[in-house]
């Protein structure tokens, strides 16, 4: 599940009562700050633990055969087998495969690389490279005002059923709120490439196994710890006829009406 960002609070009780039939602006318990309702629609869409495990575990097994074996190939195979497990894991429990989706692209692309130099430093390359590109993505995103944070807030919008993914991006104090916490997310790309990059050049595989679990959910969670405190501590005041905010109230009255999906 996803790391937990601390819960709204109303600071007036008004804001608790029940909205009155046709009244677009009567309270409804929806969050009055920009920072708070990016905090909840960021709670719907960042990953957690389990996820980071997921991602993790193949490189894991594929390091711990390669140094009680020093066989290439059978590493290689062993971190597929904790793929099909942990896919196995998803189905019985009925979680989602996203993750493993992800740990499955990443375990072929550092096969690729592992088996065609025949240095098992190599598989840990793609992880390097994806965290340049994403770093570099992530900061470009910011000096274009499209913060990759932005998106994540378009994909928990409760328009996006409706074809508007992007209503975040007309609302300038979401995109500066957004633009901050980007910012964030550029740092730890960068912690990473900082640690791993020297590591891989130094063909130190244990380091890297230990960098790559360490460097995963710990230090997303730590990001995430920041981001919240940014969010908490903000005051962006939002207009209650903001269509961000009526989107998301229309939503909380159809679950309190209708129950959970």
């Amino acid at each position: 599940m996803a790391t937990p960002i601390p819960p709204v609070e109303p600071r007036e009780a008004a804001l608790d009562a029940p909205a009155q039939p046709g009244d677009r602006t009567a309270p409804t318990g929806v969050e009055e700050t920009v920072e708070a309702v990016i905090r909840h629609r960021l709670a719907d869409t960042l990953g957690g633990w389990r996820g980071s495990l997921e991602t993790a575990l193949p490189t894991v097994a594929f390091v711990i055969w390669w140094l009680a074996r020093e066989d290439l190939t059978g590493a290689v195979v062993a971190s597929a087998v904790v793929v099909v497990l942990l896919a196995a894991a998803r189905l019985v429990t009925g979680g989602t495969l996203r993750y493993v989706g992800a740990s499955l692209v990443a375990t072929a692309l550092a096969a690729f690389f592992a088996l065609r130099s025949g240095n098992a430093e190599d598989a840990f390359l793609p992880g390097i490279l994806t965290s340049i590109a994403w770093g570099i993505g992530a900061l470009l995103s910011v000096l274009l005002r499209w913060p990759v944070v932005g998106f994540m807030i378009g994909a928990a919008d409760p328009a996006i059923a409706e074809g508007d993914p992007f209503r975040w991006r007309r609302n300038p104090a979401a995109v500066r709120v957004c633009s901050r916490l980007t910012l964030v997310l550029v740092g730890l790309y960068a912690i990473r490439v900082a640690i791993m990059g020297p590591l891989y050049l130094a063909g130190n595989i244990a380091a890297l196994t230990v960098a790559k679990v360490v460097l995963g959910w710990p230090l997303w969670a730590g990001a995430v710890v920041v981001m919240g405190l940014l969010l908490v501590r903000g005051r962006t005041p939002i207009d209650p006829d903001d269509e961000l905010v009526r989107g998301h109230s229309a939503a909380a009255d159809a679950q309190r009406e209708h129950g959970p999906a």
